[in-house]
C-alpha cells in the first residue's frame, strides 16, 4: 500500500481579490481568478526592448489601481512566450518574474505582460499560479483583501 502523501492545506481563494506588488510598489490591485489561463497576466503599456552597455532591457509602464500610469521598469531578465489571449488569438507577450502578496504571502510568480485597457480587472491570476496553493471558490470575493483589513484593525 502506498503511504499518502502529506500536503499543505491549500487556502481558499475567491472568484476576485485585491492583491500587491511589492516588487513594483503597487498596492490594492484588482485580480481576476482565471483557472481557464495558464499563465497570469499584468495590464502594462508602452512595453519595448531598450539596448543599453549592459545589454537588452526590457521597458514597460504597469497601470496602477486607479488607471494611471505608474513609473517606467526595466528588467534584464525576462522572456519571451506565445500566449492565447481571451480571444483565442496567439500572440507573442513578455513574461517577468516579480512577487505578488496574497493572504500575506509573498508569491514569486512569472506574469506576462499584456494591455488589458479593454478587461474590468488589470490583473489576471492563472492555473499556474493558483496550482498547489490555493482552491477556487466562484461564490467568494475578496477573501485575502478582507483578511488582509482584519489584521490591519485587531
Amino acid at each position: 500500500m502506498k503511504a499518502a502523501r502529506l500536503s499543505k492545506p491549500k487556502q481558499v481563494i475567491g472568484m476576485t481579490d485585491v492583491t500587491d506588488f511589492p516588487d513594483l510598489g503597487l498596492l490594492d490591485v484588482e485580480a481576476k481568478i482565471d483557472t481557464g489561463a495558464y499563465t497570469s497576466a499584468l495590464h502594462c503599456k508602452d512595453v519595448r526592448l531598450i539596448e543599453s552597455a549592459e545589454g537588452t532591457l526590457l521597458s514597460f509602464c504597469v497601470i496602477g489601481h486607479n488607471g494611471h500610469l505608474s513609473e517606467r521598469y526595466y528588467s534584464d531578465t525576462f522572456t519571451q512566450r506565445t500566449i492565447r489571449n481571451s480571444f483565442g488569438v496567439a500572440e507573442r507577450r513578455y513574461v517577468i518574474k516579480t512577487r505578488i502578496v496574497l493572504f500575506g504571502r509573498r508569491i514569486r510568480a512569472e506574469f506576462t505582460l499584456a494591455d488589458r485597457e479593454r478587461m474590468r480587472y488589470p490583473v489576471l491570476l492563472g492555473r499556474k499560479l493558483l496550482r498547489n496553493r490555493f482552491v477556487v471558490d466562484v461564490s467568494q470575493k475578496n477573501l485575502s483583501q478582507q483578511a488582509k483589513v482584519s489584521t490591519r484593525t485587531h
